[in-house]
């Protein structure tokens, strides 16, 4: 059987079936292959040194395609392409977010997002030069807190940005592994401290 011969939404259609969705579901991780290897080898090629091996990348892309079929709704308007290919990178980079942190365990474990004249900034951090980030960070209580409530207020693609910028990504790296413009990668910090600052305005005044 040739996935050629189908399109997303005849496969899906064909996957709802019980006695077709093995077969269905084999066509359609066929079809995505070509797909996923590619976006696993230039997530490779950004960032070499992670210790991370193509298939490692491949297997996450994999994984991210049967969420996609698992969550897809058709009626949200997305082409289905759209949606998986949104899944598939979000894993990989789930997981490259993961090794990078291992290298730079401080920054999971403290940062300070107070806006005074003695402590330096989210936004100091945010800031891509070749200073060492350590110098920036201080101990705060609840941190993974405070980060949940900072993402709960950004877009899905700000949230990525937030993520690989504060696991010491720079600006070429994110903008690569997330297939957009520097300049589109600059805006969205840019609104990422705007959302931040009102952020720690509101939580001050409680």
């Amino acid at each position: 059987m040739d996935y050629r011969e189908f399109n997303d939404q005849e496969l899906l259609s064909y996957i709802s079936e019980a006695d077709t969705m093995e077969h269905s579901s084999e066509i359609l991780f066929q079809k995505y292959k070509p797909l996923i290897s590619k976006i696993a080898r230039k997530m490779i090629a950004t960032c070499p040194n992670l210790g991370l091996e193509t298939k490692d990348l491949i297997q996450e892309g994999y994984l991210g395609l049967h969420q996609a079929i698992d969550t897809y709704d058709d009626q949200k308007e997305v082409l289905f392409f759209t949606y998986a290919k949104t899944c598939i990178e979000s894993r990989m980079i789930s997981l490259v977010v993961a090794s990078r942190r291992l290298k730079h365990k401080f920054l999971n474990e403290s940062l300070s997002f107070e806006f005074d004249d003695e402590t330096k900034t989210l936004e100091a951090v945010l800031e891509d030069n070749s200073s060492n980030p350590e110098s920036y960070l201080i101990e705060v209580e609840n941190t993974e807190e405070m980060i949940r409530q900072i993402k709960d207020r950004l877009t899905f693609f700000e949230a990525q940005v937030f993520e690989l910028k504060i696991n010491h990504f720079n600006y070429k790296e994110i903008a690569d592994l997330l297939g957009k413009e520097p300049k589109a990668i600059d805006n969205a910090i840019q609104r990422i401290k705007t959302k931040i600052s009102s952020y720690l305005e509101e939580n001050n005044k409680n």
